[in-house]
């Protein structure tokens, strides 16, 4: 596969890789008329998602995190449909056009079920196998899919890596500056916190992207762009018990007890997988040496410099892309 100029420099295995030209032909113009959305009824959910590329081509799919969007891929998805690639990137239940099926469905956050939304994604747009790529709560997700359903992830890029967690591993005490950058975990695990959630989402998810990418410069349009996703009416609910859950304050649902069980145990990933990391991620991650033996299969890390924080693939576009489609040659 051919390769694209990276937008950013990155370190590769030590060794500094060469610094290049942004992505060509991603105007505000075009991202901005990302789409158009496309619906179809999956699992518990009737997923809002974007496609792009041709019908028949490798499926590559993209996975934003919290608080992000579809948007976060704006420029990823087309510079991935130009080298033949089927490109699907759904919204999360929670964000954008995603809507649940019915009203009796718990409105749950918990890390198996977001993994199993895009595994009936998949099933519903008849998609066997795909090369998976996410960061946050995307991330998270990939790893899972790529963990249980090795059948169904062709390769991964996973941003900060290794991200699988258990509630029982949440309840250790980390050393105070780390449980400082999870300050909102705490804030939403009280009522309190869900009301100002719901009632400044917003300026709450504004917040996160300044504290999580403190060099990224994002414009209002950019921002505002990615804020209607959380105007969905099921957001707030999701996204509360989604931190709840990893502290243990809220139940999942019972029929996910034993996937989860498996997460648990931290299972290892055997699909090629290429760990992104940024230079300024202002958001809580794991070292990449903390988790490299859990990638058994082949496996790359990457170091981006230049100040890329926490939403990589919409700072660094163009070192996104390249990673998803070096990690598709080693598949």
């Amino acid at each position: 596969m051919d390769r694209i100029n990276l937008n950013r420099r990155y370190v590769l295995g030590g060794t500094l890789g060469l610094s290049a030209l942004s992505m060509a032909g991603a105007t505000r113009a075009q991202t901005a008329a990302f789409g158009p959305i496309r619906q179809v009824k999956a699992g518990t959910l009737d997923i809002g998602y974007v496609e792009t590329g041709p019908a028949h081509g490798p499926v590559v799919i993209l996975l934003h995190g919290w608080p992000y969007d579809i948007h976060a891929f704006a420029e990823v998805a087309p510079a991935l449909a130009a080298k033949g690639y089927r490109v699907i990137v759904p919204y999360l239940r929670g964000y954008g056009t995603t809507r649940f099926l019915s009203a009796d469905t718990p409105r749950n956050g918990q890390q198996a079920v977001v993994a199993v939304d895009v595994i009936a994604l998949m099933d519903a747009l008849k998609i066997d196998k795909a090369v998976i790529g996410g960061f946050d709560w995307g991330a998270r997700t990939a790893d899972i899919v790529a963990a249980v359903w090795p059948s169904r992830c062709k390769a991964l890029v996973s941003v900060s890596g290794y991200l699988i967690g258990s509630q029982a591993t949440n309840k250790g005490p980390l050393p105070p500056k780390a449980e400082l950058q999870w300050w909102y975990q705490f804030y939403f695990a009280t009522e309190r916190g869900q009301a100002g959630y719901a009632a400044n989402t917003h300026a709450f998810a504004r917040l996160i992207w300044q504290t999580a990418s403190p060099q990224w410069h994002f414009d209002d349009l950019t921002f505002e762009r990615s804020a209607q996703a959380f105007d969905n009416p099921d957001h707030v609910a999701v996204v509360i018990h989604n931190y709840r859950w990893r502290l243990g304050l809220a139940q999942g649902e019972a029929k996910y007890d034993a996937l989860e069980a498996q997460l648990a145990a931290a299972p290892a990933i055997a699909v090629p997988t290429i760990a992104l990391e940024g230079d300024a991620n202002g958001a809580a991650h794991p070292d990449p040496s903390a988790y490299a033996k859990k990638f058994t299969g082949w496996y790359q890390h990457r170091n981006l410099t230049g100040g890329i924080g926490h939403n990589l693939p919409q700072e660094a576009p163009a070192a996104f892309t390249q990673a998803l489609l070096d990690v598709a040659d080693k598949a």
